[in-house]
């Protein structure tokens, strides 16, 4: 038997449970991973809530998870290239990862670098190539100066660094016990909270290019009022902003390949793009690994170790 974490209705964080399951088998074309780490994400608490049903609809009981890093321990038929005992990482598009175990199709796992942390692996999925989305989105280039909300969160924390590396000045926003981690990563920082604007401006005093919130709340209405063409704005959370302004909403779908994962582990593994994990549970804290989640004030990945 596996075990996995389930969720029987929409709730709270007690609605999680760790429940044992049959361990899966694979198919023609997929492979069974033994998983070591799995990140867990903002997403997935908002689902669990059952605030984004109307996107994203729960089926119970439902399993989360769509990060993993681990071992194959078996291989489908029709599966070359890879065998038992390999290190991967990759992702399930079935809300599957938080468990003992996962099966997956083999074009949605890439070989683990050698050099790659397990925690840094099992968390680069959804945090990884939604910041690559948002980067794309927004058009960012050398000589731009971008604004970034929730800097040192999962995404944000990324988002940053990528921005980094292609030349563009970028103004961080979190809290203070943040900036110095920001600043080492060639960002300016500036705390949110009542005289934003006027901090932004100040940091930005010709203007700002383009915005990425990973955050939420008023941040779009923010750089709308900064004069940030809307088309160079892109939220991964407000969903009603890109409703009535036009903004971009673009997310880990609109870059969650295992092509764009596999550059983000090559850059990981290389040390030049840092991904910090803020806490690691075994899976039965799964409710106290959410708890600490909700809270919102986490720098980098919150990981599962099943």
């Amino acid at each position: 038997m596996a075990r996995a974490v389930k969720f029987d209705r929409y709730g709270g964080i007690d609605e999680l449970r760790v429940a044992e399951v049959p361990t899966p088998t694979a198919g023609p074309g997929q492979v069974v991973v033994a998983v070591v780490a799995a990140g867990i994400n903002p997403g997935e608490a908002y689902i669990r809530s059952g605030a984004l049903h109307e996107r994203w609809p729960a089926t119970f009981p439902s399993g989360q998870g769509s990060d993993f890093a681990g071992r194959i321990v078996e291989l489908g038929a029709e599966v070359g290239g890879l065998e038992v005992g390999d290190e991967v990482l990759g992702f399930t598009e079935e809300r599957a990862s938080h468990a003992t175990h996962v099966v997956v199709p083999v074009a949605q796992v890439t070989p683990k670098p050698a050099g790659l942390d397990w925690d840094v692996a099992g968390a680069l999925y959804v945090a990884g190539t939604t910041a690559f989305a948002a980067i794309r989105a927004v058009e960012a280039n050398a000589g731009d100066t971008v604004a970034v909300s929730g800097a040192a969160g999962g995404v944000g924390s990324i988002a940053v660094q990528l921005l980094r590396a292609r030349g563009a000045s970028v103004i961080g926003i979190a809290s203070e016990s943040n900036h110095d981690w920001l600043r080492k990563v060639g960002v300016t920082p500036v705390a949110y909270g009542e005289g934003l604007i006027e901090r932004l401006r100040a940091a930005a005093p010709d203007g700002v290019d383009a915005f990425i919130d990973t955050f939420g709340a008023d941040y779009v209405d923010i750089a709308v009022e900064l004069g940030v063409p809307v088309e160079r704005i892109d939220t991964i959370i407000n969903f009603a902003a890109v409703e009535k302004y036009g903004v971009k909403g673009d997310g880990n779908a609109a870059a969650g390949t295992i092509d764009v994962l596999t550059e983000l582990a090559d850059l990981a593994a290389a040390g030049t793009l840092e991904v910090p994990i803020a806490g690691v549970y075994p899976l039965d804290k799964v409710q106290e690994a959410y708890r600490e989640l909700e809270q919102r004030h986490t720098r980098g990945k919150i990981v599962l170790r099943p």
